[in-house]
């Protein structure tokens, strides 16, 4: 099996995640940064980050309302999705409703102090997309 990324996509900066070959474990792998909105050069670095890795296969945080509803960001994240699409990228889009909450109490029960926690918070919301779509996709509960 090969590996899958996992991006929590923000206005500044994209946390990634990669599993290990055999898809069952996530583990944090960097932080990429770019000026504010400026989704071209973030789009640039995850192209240049999955060929350095050799990874096909995309799973994209996407930001909805409690409600459900889509809004800016979800969008952001559907055009994203879309031009990964474009590239021959596998990009599947995920509900992140809660990851980021999860993945600081992760950080607060693991002491961590709030300025590490700043630097890796991304990441570790990645973490949390990627390893909820791989539990999902080892169980065979993913949706259509």
């Amino acid at each position: 099996m090969s590996r899958i990324i996992g991006l929590d996509l923000g206005s500044k900066t994209c946390g990634v995640a990669i599993s290990d070959r055999s898809q069952l474990i996530a583990r944090a792998l960097k932080t990429i940064r770019f000026e504010s909105d400026d989704y071209d050069d973030c789009f640039d670095q995850v192209l240049a980050l999955l060929d350095e890795q050799d990874v096909h296969e995309v799973v994209l945080g996407l930001p909805k309302h409690m409600n459900g509803d889509i809004g800016i960001r979800g969008e952001i994240s559907v055009q994203f999705a879309e031009e990964l699409k474009k590239e021959g990228v596998k990009a599947m889009l995920w509900d992140e409703r809660l990851t980021t909450v999860a993945a600081e109490k992760i950080l607060l029960e693991g002491d961590v102090s709030r300025r590490k926690r700043k630097k890796i918070i991304d990441q570790m919301a990645a973490v949390q997309i990627l390893q909820n779509y791989l539990d999902r996709k080892r169980n065979g509960s993913l949706p259509e």
